[in-house]
């Protein structure tokens, strides 16, 4: 049994910051890209999101506390009631709020990368969360270009593995990266299946086109 460092969870003084990426890399792991989503993009979907939906529900909501509050001779502590009521039922409006102000520190601890061996995902607002997913994993893979996106040239990946889920919002050249994703986790799950010391040095099955009837 190959003997353990004991100095191997002990961090060096010149390695980087916990939350930093380059800190959950494995030894000889190699970053093929990286990079955050465009700023300008991510920050007005932050805005625009459930935008229409949380004006509404705050005219519906003024509308009701103007109309209660004109009923004359209502005790005080109705007056409350109602306050705290709506202070919680405009919880929608709120996060709508908090998504707006979040924005900028939320773009600023975004960033992605993919290695030689997985994706790596970061996201958070005070602390970092990261995410890691193996090539092996993946499932799906699919790209999405809404209104924003198309106007500021990015587009979001939508990664599924299993049960788990990752998207990598407002990417720049986002075709060139999807299509390369596609082709690495291609790679990886045909060397698993079959691996290179197995193979044949002519497969005349590989890459056939289908001729229906008229195929013998």
């Amino acid at each position: 049994m190959k003997k353990v460092d004991e100095r191997y969870f002990i961090r060096k003084p010149d390695e980087p910051a916990t939350e930093d990426i380059d800190a959950v890399l494995a030894e000889g792991e190699s970053i093929l890209w990286r990079g955050k989503p465009n700023k300008k993009s991510y920050v007005w979907n932050s805005a625009l999101k459930f935008m229409g939906f949380a004006i509404l529900w705050l005219l519906f909501d003024g509308f009701a506390i103007v109309m209660m509050a004109s009923f004359p001779g209502m005790p005080w502590f109705l007056y409350i009631i109602i306050g705290v009521f709506f202070l919680f039922h405009l919880v929608p409006v709120w996060m709508w709020i908090y998504s707006m102000v979040t924005a900028g520190r939320r773009h600023k601890m975004e960033e992605y990368a993919f290695t030689d061996r997985r994706i790596i995902v970061r996201k958070g607002l005070v602390g970092a969360r990261i995410q890691s997913i193996l090539y092996s994993d993946l499932t799906s893979v699919n790209l999405r270009v809404g209104i924003i996106e198309k106007l500021c040239k990015v587009g979001d990946i939508y990664i599924v593995a299993g049960k788990e889920t990752a998207v990598l919002e407002d990417l720049e050249d986002p075709q060139f990266l999807y299509s390369r994703l596609q082709g690495i986790a291609n790679d990886i799950k045909a060397d698993i299946l079959y691996p290179n010391a197995l193979r044949p040095g002519e497969n005349p099955g590989y890459k056939t086109s289908y001729r229906g009837e008229d195929k013998k």
